[in-house]
């Protein structure tokens, strides 16, 4: 089992699919090679960017397997855990650990707004099933679910939850969680909107959306914040955030595959229900991108202090 630390960029990495809506393998890896070669430090497989709830369990095994295959070891794996019950829920963190997945995300319970002791004991009995290090998804905005403090309070004793996605929209909630917790809890950012300014205040990592497009741009980011050279990165950040800003969008995964397009590293295509963007929409996003390419930024020696 991989021993590996909950840092640096993790993208959330979308599904290739072709016209047909059928698992494009090449294009995924196409992608995940730029992904490797702008230096992430993992990837993050079946989240609502992979549009995992379209996705069937072989499909998904399929994906990790051809994933492991690209990155031969390099980075970590990390498969989602998105259930609407505890049992599938185990269930489908055993069958990641069985197909080698390095870490889970784990989302609490979909579809049912449980109690925090619920949510605890969710969190809990999935801990308890799986050798796998985790990290909570704490976005209560999307799911309804706040992740409290008290909370991962409770959670200590589990020592293989070892990390939060902390999507809540509040910076000061990094700051929070090192005074209550110190080092206990590794943080990574979930909001591409508020990634810089959450790595400035001692967040180790960025589960990213935009980098699936941007690969280079993202990690260039979080590797001079992480340096201290707060000038360089904020040259980067301030250019990437008209285009950071459509992932904070119910139509984030058509948003940034619209993007994929324009750099060369996706198909574009999306699974129904989702159906492309059209008409005025599309043509507004894609002058966001046009605009963004047309003054996309010198990003320097970034990989000098990954």
């Amino acid at each position: 089992m991989m021993n590996f630390n909950w840092q640096g960029v993790m993208p959330a990495l979308t599904t290739q699919f072709d016209a047909q809506e059928q698992l494009n393998l090449e294009a995924f890896e196409l992608n995940l090679v730029a992904q490797i070669e702008a230096g992430v430090h993992g990837i993050v497989l079946g989240g609502t960017l992979g549009e995992a709830s379209t996705l069937t369990a072989s499909e998904k095994v399929l994906l990790l397997k051809k994933a492991q295959d690209v990155i031969s070891g390099r980075i970590p794996v990390i498969i989602n855990i998105a259930e609407q019950s505890t049992g599938d829920a185990i269930a489908a963190a055993q069958a990641a650990e069985a197909n080698g997945a390095d870490g889970l995300m784990l989302l609490p319970p979909m579809r049912y707004k449980a109690t925090d002791e619920e949510t605890v004991q969710y969190f809990a009995a999935i801990a308890k099933s799986t050798k796998l290090p985790i990290m909570i998804y704490n976005n209560p905005v999307d799911y309804k679910i706040e992740v409290t403090l008290d909370m991962f309070d409770e959670l200590q004793q589990y020592k293989n939850i070892q990390a939060v996605k902390e999507s809540t929209r509040d910076i000061s909630n990094v700051t929070r969680m090192i005074n209550r917790f110190g080092s206990r809890y590794q943080i990574l950012c979930g909001v591409d909107t508020l990634a810089m300014e959450s790595l400035v205040m001692g967040a180790d990592g960025w589960v990213a959306g935009l980098v699936d497009a941007f690969p280079r741009e993202t990690v260039a980011i979080f590797a001079y914040t992480k340096a201290g050279k707060i000038d360089e990165a904020l040259i980067i950040y301030r250019w990437f955030l008209p285009l950071l800003e459509l992932d904070i969008s119910p139509q984030l995964v058509q948003n940034i595959k619209q993007c994929e397009i324009a750099t060369g590293i996706g198909t574009g295509h999306v699974r129904k229900p989702r159906l492309i963007l059209k008409g005025a929409e599309r043509i507004r996003v894609q002058k966001i991108i046009d605009d963004s390419l047309a003054t996309r930024p010198d990003l320097g020696n970034y990989k000098t202090y990954l």
